[in-house]
């Protein structure tokens, strides 16, 4: 068996931690989510892991490296496939423009192949309607210029008469 867990983003849509394994089990989502950590810049309180109610989400260990980082849990309803709908339009995705089309010899041909499509092409070239017909990568890209150029054309507020 060959399973892949993956950590989305919901405001750029870009997969910002996966993992691969030949078990489907808590260390392989805790990898995926490592990895999601790691490429991002995590804060107490500021982000939301949504799953399904998976065993593994559910998991005592996977629950506690949320609180250690800070994460707040979100869990679906049980049988609502469209509670996690973001997430399943990508393993769509990902199964009609790579899974499909391709058989692998080795877990590592398919593994390469896996890190060829997520980090080679679906978040950096793969342009999406609702990023505004831009990749996950151009869609932060733009969102950080434009945030840095309103910052930089700030009006820098006088202090008030009589302060210091």
């Amino acid at each position: 068996m060959f399973w892949l867990a993956a950590v989305r983003d919901v405001f750029s849509n870009r997969i910002v931690g996966w993992r691969c394994s030949d078990r489907c089990d808590t260390d392989l989502i805790l990898g995926a989510l490592e990895y999601g950590i790691w490429s991002r810049d995590v804060r107490d309180g500021q982000l939301i892991h949504h799953s399904d109610r998976g065993l593994n989400y559910t998991s005592f260990r996977f629950a506690q490296r949320l609180a250690d980082n800070g994460i707040l849990p979100s869990m679906g309803s049980v049988g609502d496939s469209y509670d996690n709908a973001l997430m399943e339009n990508f393993w769509s995705t990902l199964k009609i423009e790579l899974v499909y089309r391709n058989s692998w010899r080795t877990r590592d041909e398919a593994e390469n192949a896996i890190f060829t499509y997520i980090d080679g092409w679906y978040n950096t070239r793969r342009i999406q309607k609702d990023l505004g017909w831009r990749s996950p990568d151009e869609y932060e890209t733009a969102w950080h210029t434009h945030h840095a150029q309103q910052n930089d054309t700030a009006i820098v507020q006088p202090e008030p008469s009589g302060a210091r």
